[in-house]
């Protein structure tokens, strides 16, 4: 058995592993079985270091949604004071207005510099098609975050959206770029909420990638004290999205917590047949070669074709 290490909660995870690891084995056998049918026995693992992430607000956002109130912002360098030394490719992103739209059209002329010779990601929220045909000559692919019920929405971001509303998003998205959908698991405070749902309408309409990324609960904001998505059920998760999205390639994001937890959730994650995630950890790895995958590595963002 693989060993953890990380914080003090790394009992807790080692028993959510064992319940994990203790779901009906035909669920992880079809799981598997669904990825050698479909995709070729290789992994991606993607370390970050060429891609720049750039906010179009610096630190600002109107928002303060429940997990994030603005803290990963900090970390983004703001466009009118961007240095893209040796980036290949540049997230763009910000923070939201009152109607969770990225003001995407913002500083649009250094965008379009940072643009040469590099491939643009961009998170652009609830934008209208005014505005998406405005950036598209710009746009690589767009990030999008899918949200599964309307409680959740409520809650985390105080809007008043429904599944259809980001869906309906989704759809005039892609009439312009590539779009890669991405769905927070826990992102309810660490419950499961609307993640199944979101599923079944990324099943009906189809999608050629799925990135999942994880509540992180993060000092400073209304979720700080939670505790993220039990392992067992982002692996139940994982299993069920590998056999519903056959021909998906499902990915595992940046944005997932540290520690025993991390290990934990990366091995679970190539286990359950996902074709792969960023920065992932040391067990990721070994769990990939044991499994016969052939790693191949990257170094921008998973959401990069």
């Amino acid at each position: 058995m693989l060993q953890y290490s990380g914080s003090s909660s790394s009992n807790e995870v080692a028993r959510q592993l064992e319940l994990a690891r203790a779901i009906d084995a035909q669920r992880w056998r079809n799981a598997w079985d669904t990825r050698i049918r479909h995709h070729p026995p290789t992994i991606r693992f993607d370390r970050p270091v060429k891609t720049l992430s750039v906010s179009l607000t610096g630190p600002r956002c109107a928002l303060r949604c429940a997990h994030c109130n603005g803290h990963y912002l900090q970390h983004m360098q703001p466009i009118w004071d961007v240095q893209a030394n040796g980036a290949t490719s540049c997230l763009i992103s910000g923070g939201c207005d009152a109607l969770g739209r990225v003001p995407v059209t913002a500083h649009l002329a250094q965008v379009a510099a940072l643009r040469e010779g590099r491939r643009l990601n961009w998170h652009v929220g609830l934008i209208d098609e005014e505005t998406m045909r405005a950036i598209a000559p710009y746009v690589d692919v767009v990030s999008f975050d899918v949200v599964g019920d309307a409680e959740t929405a409520r809650e985390v971001y105080g809007l008043d959206l429904t599944l259809d509303d980001y869906m309906r998003t989704l759809s005039m998205l892609r009439r312009y770029a590539s779009v890669v959908p991405h769905l927070t698991i826990g992102l309810r405070g660490g419950k499961l909420s609307g993640e199944r749902a979101a599923l079944d309408a990324l099943q009906r309409v189809g999608v050629e990638e799925l990135i999942f990324i994880i509540l992180i609960p993060t000092p400073g904001t209304a979720y700080a004290d939670c505790a993220p998505p039990p392992v067992d059920e982002v692996a139940d998760l994982f299993l069920q999205a590998r056999v519903m999205l056959p021909e998906t390639r499902l990915l595992l994001g940046c944005m997932r917590p540290h520690g025993a937890y991390r290990q934990a959730v990366d091995e679970l994650a190539v286990r359950a047949g996902l074709n792969g995630m960023f920065s992932p950890t040391r067990i990721a790895e070994h769990t990939a070669i044991e499994l016969g995958l052939e790693i191949e590595w990257g170094e921008e963002c998973c959401a990069l074709p």
